[in-house]
């Protein structure tokens, strides 16, 4: 039996909304073990006079608790 906590992350990028979700991953797990799913709950992004500047996913990220 465990406990899975969630966090939620907003990766960003210059490239597509799926390399900010990547970019949100790598980033947790620089310092989270144990995770086991990321949901994608939206997608957005920075626009300027020339299009997209920059893409931002917001993902949800599971991982499961750790006892000592």
């Amino acid at each position: 039996m465990g406990v899975i906590k969630t966090i939620d992350l907003v990766g960003t990028s210059s490239e597509s909304w799926e390399d900010a979700a990547r970019q949100a991953l790598a980033e947790a797990t620089k310092t989270i073990r144990g995770i086991e799913t990321l949901d994608v709950l939206e997608q957005t992004a920075r626009i300027g006079a020339d299009g997209i500047l920059e893409y931002h996913t917001h993902v949800r990220i599971h991982f499961r608790l750790e006892r000592s």
